[in-house]
């Protein structure tokens, strides 16, 4: 008797659907006037122009330019993460701690999760999570765990400190800009508040999910997810399968390449973290670094990333492989690993190139606003309505500065003259694209961490629907009263 397998539909496959959608609804909604800014940067009366058959083809190429700075910090951190590998320093450093931890891997996932939300409610950390999936898959899978847990980690850490921004320049500075350039203008201290308690108890609700599917995947096996034959295939490609041997100990070069690796990182995270808005003192005393790539910490973005991580790449092997001839062999080898993950971050962008050429983002915010106030809602129903449409929105347009373009010129003004909390308005929004950055296969860092990591996106949706809608009720829920009350 033959058996067939079960298919699923792939990644590129899921993409291709989104795109073909936002193609047709370029066509539903063709001709609808709204409100742009033309090119001398004035506002102007537009129509909506359906996409053509030339830029729906062309899209995934024009996404590869549009993502062009992740694309070369990926291409980059492939690099890097060949030569931290060929140290053999990350494998016995993984091993080594998940011998000391033994028993505490709880706290170990509730600190990583604290950590990852903290970068994503300062700064936005989400595609710099991408390095970290394969390394945190491999991590929990070694300690007997699945990977699931480590990309769980790394995505809602991050993922519930983006929804719950607080000073986040690439989502609440870029709001708060828009909007009261538009003539409305917000209370920050009332947004920071805001956002502790959305980052507070999204936190707490992720957290529990995910320390309660390691712990019965750890009392057994056959809980999680993933078959035994994909763990056998896991443990083979994260080469985690060997026992950990109380004898196994790192060598003086590969304790000094752990040390470099991990300050790698942590220089990252300053350079992107918004210092200059958080304590000038500070960030004038890091001046310095501007002679690494031409922007000092603090204003780093990602063409400065990769600078840091070849750099850094290199200077890692060369402290750690003794052929130091091979060093360039692997970097590339590093980087060829990439392109399959790059090539996904790409047709992820491409639906939003779709959106932003024919219009259809700020004709539908203003269609949907313009029809609530026309109906004289009261707060606690344009606070709902307002969360709802921009999780909708959010799965087409992914992007937090980019929603923020969108939207925030238009939505805040409209709730000021209505009465209604400007600040609950703009956290609906900022709020509303990170729950749906938890899931939506429009988005570069998910598709590309979870490529990098070996996790099938499907397998993803199907381990944290329920976790994400839990997140997503109870924001909706904070948001409402937020506009309610303030």
């Amino acid at each position: 008797m033959s058996t067939k397998k079960k298919r699923s539909l792939g990644t590129f496959g899921i993409l291709l659907i989104v795109l073909l959608f936002v193609f047709a609804i370029s066509w539903i909604f063709n001709g609808k006037p709204y409100i742009g800014t033309d090119d001398a940067g004035k506002a102007a009366e537009m129509t909506v122009q359906h996409a053509t058959i030339a830029q729906l083809v062309t899209a995934p190429i024009n996404g590869f330019f549009d993502a062009k700075e992740v694309i070369g910090f990926v291409f980059c951190l492939g690099g890097f993460l060949a030569l931290v590998t060929a140290t053999g320093a990350l494998e016995t450093g993984i091993r080594s701690l998940v011998r000391k931890l033994h028993g505490k891997e709880n706290v170990m996932i509730a600190i990583l999760m604290a950590v990852f939300a903290l970068g994503g409610t300062t700064y936005g950390m989400c595609e710099e999570t991408v390095g970290f999936y394969l390394l945190l898959a491999s991590t929990m899978l070694a300690a007997g765990m699945d990977p699931m847990v480590g990309v769980a980690t790394a995505l809602l850490g991050a993922g519930v400190g983006c929804l719950g921004s607080t000073v986040n320049p690439f989502a609440v500075t870029v709001a708060v800009d828009a909007a009261k350039a538009a003539g409305a203008e917000a209370d920050m201290s009332k947004i920071i508040m805001i956002g502790l308690i959305l980052v507070i108890v999204a936190y707490l609700i992720a957290t529990f999910s995910v320390i309660k599917y390691a712990n019965k995947v750890k009392a057994d096996k056959g809980k999680s997810i993933f078959t035994g034959e994909e763990l056998a295939e896991f443990e083979e490609k994260y080469n985690s399968g060997k026992e950990i041997s109380e004898d196994e100990r790192l060598t003086g070069r590969q304790k000094a390449v752990l040390w470099i690796f991990a300050l790698t990182f942590v220089v990252m995270i300053f350079g992107f973290i918004p210092m200059g808005k958080l304590n000038e003192t500070i960030y004038n005393a890091m001046g310095w670094s501007k002679y690494l790539t031409g922007e000092q910490l603090g204003d780093w973005y990602f063409v400065d990333a990769a600078m840091w991580f070849t750099l850094m790449g290199f200077i890692i092997g060369f402290v750690g492989i003794e052929d130091r001839s091979k060093l360039s062999t692997i970097f590339v080898s590093g980087v060829a690993d990439m392109i399959s993950v790059n090539l996904v971050i790409a047709l992820a962008r491409a639906s939003s190139v779709i959106m932003n050429a024919t219009g259809v983002g700020p004709y539908l915010v203003q269609a949907s606003v313009q029809a609530m106030q026309a109906a004289k809602v009261s707060n606690g129903i344009f606070g709902t309505l307002d969360y709802l449409l921009h999780l909708g929105l959010s799965f087409l347009v992914p992007s937090s500065s980019g929603i923020a373009g969108i939207s925030s010129p238009i939505v805040p003004p409209i709730a000021k003259a209505m009465g209604f909390s400007v600040e609950a308005t703009i956290m609906a929004e900022v709020a509303a694209n990170g729950v749906i950055n938890l899931i939506t296969p429009t988005s570069g860092a998910i598709m590309g961490g979870l490529a990098l990591a070996s996790v099938p996106y499907s397998t993803w949706v199907k381990w944290s629907w329920k976790t994400v809608v839990t997140i997503a009720v109870v924001t909706g829920v904070v948001i409402v009263a937020a506009m309610m009350l303030l």
